[in-house]
């Protein structure tokens, strides 16, 4: 049993999509990200970073993994799926992971910040962060052209990281216009049972998707 301490943002849904998708029974610990849950002593003994999301692997000597794309490595190899065993379609994978934890999380974070809530509009960083997105998402058209998914003809953890943050680009003022394989991409997950239970994760309540990314955008985007 995996213990899943998460809340309803895009870094919260790629672990609960996985775990879904891998059909690993699990336990949701829903964090109130504006009460600062995340900050109390007892998560910070789970995760010192004090963000969302961490697990605890019961079946493993209560091993904890903390970091959105640590926590989708070890589910995977845990569960020898959606990551090849061949090194370099492995290679792939990982690259593309690392693509979404130190570009599209980063950049769609500060986008959502600048765009909808720093209390003064600075012009030069919403065009910033908002073409630096439309560049990541021209990056992922050109692969998306080439191939199913991310990481070659297989879907794997790479686009489970990276759906639930470009999914939101309307909300971070990211226009996807001309992206066509881009889009295809979305819609083609958006369809997935997995993906569309793991959104449901924790469970729905009268929080919008725009509040989810408002609180999204108090945490370290990655």
């Amino acid at each position: 049993m995996i213990e899943l301490y998460t809340a309803g943002t895009p870094n919260g849904h790629k672990i609960s999509i996985a775990l879904e998708e891998m059909g690993l029974p699990y336990n949701v610990h829903a964090l109130d990200l504006s009460a600062l849950e995340q900050k109390e002593p007892e998560y910070l003994a789970i995760n010192p970073n004090g963000r969302i999301p961490a697990i605890i692997d019961k079946d493993n000597d209560d091993f904890v993994v903390f970091e959105s794309g640590a926590i989708l490595l070890y589910l995977a190899e845990k569960t020898g799926k959606f990551l090849p065993a061949d090194p370099k379609a492995r290679s792939k994978v990982i690259q593309w992971l690392m693509f979404q934890m130190g570009g599209v999380g980063p950049m769609m974070g500060q986008a959502n910040v600048f765009y909808r809530y720093f209390p003064e509009k600075i012009p030069a960083a919403i065009e910033r962060y908002q073409n630096e997105g439309r560049r990541l998402f021209e990056v992922m058209d050109g692969q998306l052209a080439k191939h199913a998914y991310l990481a070659g003809e297989d879907y794997t953890i790479a686009d489970m990281a990276t759906w639930p943050w470009v999914r939101i680009h309307e909300w971070s003022g990211v226009d996807i216009t001309g992206l066509n394989n881009l889009q295809r991409w979305i819609d083609e997950l958006a369809a997935r049972p997995a993906c569309i239970r793991g959104l449901e994760v924790p469970a729905k309540t009268e929080t919008s998707d725009e509040e989810k990314a408002k609180q999204t955008s108090k945490m370290v985007t990655r």
